[in-house]
């Protein structure tokens, strides 16, 4: 397959920060970072065009991450409640997901993008969370986020019966290691 060398405009999750070239599949660079202008090709003039600009883009980026910085400063005391309706084991119906989390943070002042909000999968059950929120590609801060019931209380999870298997698995083998003991006491008793 071919390769193409792109020189990135934009930071790309997995890929490069602004202003590293790398190498991409064709069809990537082709179908999704040149239409958007993520990317430029990696041409001699491009390549020269953003050395020049690279002052001007690290003076930005120092300055986003210092902004960065100061706004995890600001919300490290921020945690986030949620009500929802739930069945008799805690089990939401609905979920929690990412736009909620940016909602919520909306609510408190804080404009946060939910693309930003690193979730792996919707909160589909009662109980106490931390959700990462990645403010800058260096900053994140970690937001605890409880959910309950409508009542305001956290439901736990039934315990499994999958001990009470392993005592029962673990009783047979006792018995079979007491059935020798007690047929070598019969054959001493017999002799």
């Amino acid at each position: 397959m071919a390769n193409t060398t792109v020189l990135l405009r934009e930071d790309i999750e997995n890929l490069g920060g602004r202003g590293e070239v790398v190498k991409v599949k064709a069809g990537y660079a082709r179908n999704f970072l040149l239409p958007q202008g993520f990317a430029t090709l990696a041409t001699k003039g491009n390549i020269k065009q953003i050395e020049q600009e690279r002052e001007a883009l690290l003076k930005k980026a120092a300055v986003e991450k210092a902004t960065a910085e100061a706004q995890k400063e600001q919300m490290s005391a921020i945690s986030l409640t949620f009500e929802r309706k739930a069945g008799e084991h805690g089990t939401l119906f609905g979920s929690v997901t990412s736009m909620d989390i940016a909602d919520a943070l909306k609510a408190k002042g804080y404009e946060i993008d939910r693309k930003r909000i690193v979730l792996r999968d919707p909160i589909k059950e009662t109980g106490e969370y931390t959700v990462s929120v990645k403010l800058h590609r260096e900053v994140a801060i970690p937001i605890p986020v409880k959910v309950t019931t409508e009542e305001g209380e956290i439901i736990a999870k039934p315990v499994e019966e999958k001990p009470a298997k392993a005592a029962k698995a673990a009783k047979p083998a006792a018995e079979t290691e007491a059935a020798p003991a007690e047929e070598a006491a019969t054959e001493s008793a017999e002799a």
